[in-house]
């Protein structure tokens, strides 16, 4: 999707970049266009590797609050991810944030099999969609097993917090903050909603052990091929916090196979509390982001607005 963030390489920065950090040249290179933020580039090398480069946004671009740092995140969350061994997320190859051959960071990374499991889902039985979720909530449960020592954004110790209420409502805080910066219209008036959140804020006081999260682990993010998983990408938006808050706890997912192969299911006032919560700071995230990337799928910007407006029912009936 096309967005203001999006920063483009020429060849001759490509072919820079690829020759000082991976002494190679290269073959062939696309464009990949799925990414909602970052631009990635797909490169075939001289030596017939396949690796994906991904570029930050340049350092002018006016980002939302719960979007700094995001590649420095990204790349160290997917060093510890594959630090377990048994989780598929491609290897990093270089990194570099000096801005000296590009105007923002970068990182290069193997290229994964597969296809995006949200572009062949519709594909598949259920019998084979149910396979897939239930060892993704496998693949989750590992990633979650990740221990922090703090809450709260995953890079910068200034943006963590000692408690997950405190680290949520600084997170929530920084959303509700850029929305009315952007004057979006959330359907409810920005401090009643604050009124409504503080309402059940006393449920986040149960979690008191921060592990790694994704939360953006969607069907864009994973893929698949021969009905397996062969690629867990994307952990730019990864915080320390809630395993509850991971994206297939959602509203937009929960579904039996993720719950079967996680070993955990919503079950207590809190859980549900905490989960509306969530919820609501996705719906949230997924409205206002559409003012500071200026998308240009009009669809999608609608889909925002719908899906914002029922969430603030959803949020009040929880």
């Amino acid at each position: 999707m096309e967005s203001t963030y999006k920063t483009r390489l020429s060849k001759e920065q490509l072919d820079l970049i690829i020759k000082h950090h991976l002494d190679a040249t290269i073959q062939h290179y696309e464009e990949m266009i799925d990414g909602w933020a970052n631009q990635a580039y797909k490169i075939k090398l001289g030596d017939e590797r396949n690796v994906v480069l991904k570029i930050a946004p340049s350092a002018a671009t006016h980002m939302m609050r719960c979007e700094q740092d995001l590649m420095t995140a990204e790349v160290q969350a997917l060093q510890l991810v594959a630090k377990l061994g048994d989780v598929p997320v491609p290897k990093v190859l270089a990194y570099d944030d000096s801005l000296t051959m590009a105007p923002a960071q970068y990182f290069v990374m193997d290229l994964m099999s597969g296809k995006p499991y949200n572009q062949i889902k519709a594909e598949f039985t259920q019998e084979v969609q149910d396979g897939i979720e239930q060892q993704l909530g496998l693949y989750n449960r590992r990633i979650n097993e990740i221990q922090g020592e703090q809450f709260g954004y995953f890079s910068g110790k200034d943006r963590q917090r000692a408690t997950w209420r405190e680290a949520f409502s600084m997170l929530m805080e920084d959303m509700l903050a850029d929305g009315e910066a952007a004057k979006v219209n959330i359907g409810i008036d920005y401090d009643e909603l604050r009124r409504l959140i503080e309402e059940k804020s006393d449920a986040l006081d149960e979690v008191t052990e921060s592990v790694l999260i994704s939360w953006d682990l969607w069907d864009g993010n994973i893929l698949v091929q021969d009905k397996q998983i062969t690629g867990i990408i994307d952990f730019e938006r990864s915080l320390w916090g809630d395993p509850l808050m991971e994206h297939y706890f959602s509203h937009f997912n929960y579904t039996p196979g993720f719950i079967k192969g996680y070993g955990r299911a919503i079950t207590t006032e809190n859980e549900h509390k905490r989960r509306s919560l969530y919820d609501l700071y996705f719906d949230l995230a997924l409205r206002i982001e559409c003012n500071y990337r200026q998308y240009d799928d009009q669809e999608h910007i609608q889909s925002t607005i719908r899906n914002m407006e029922e969430g603030i029912v959803r949020f009040k009936q929880s």
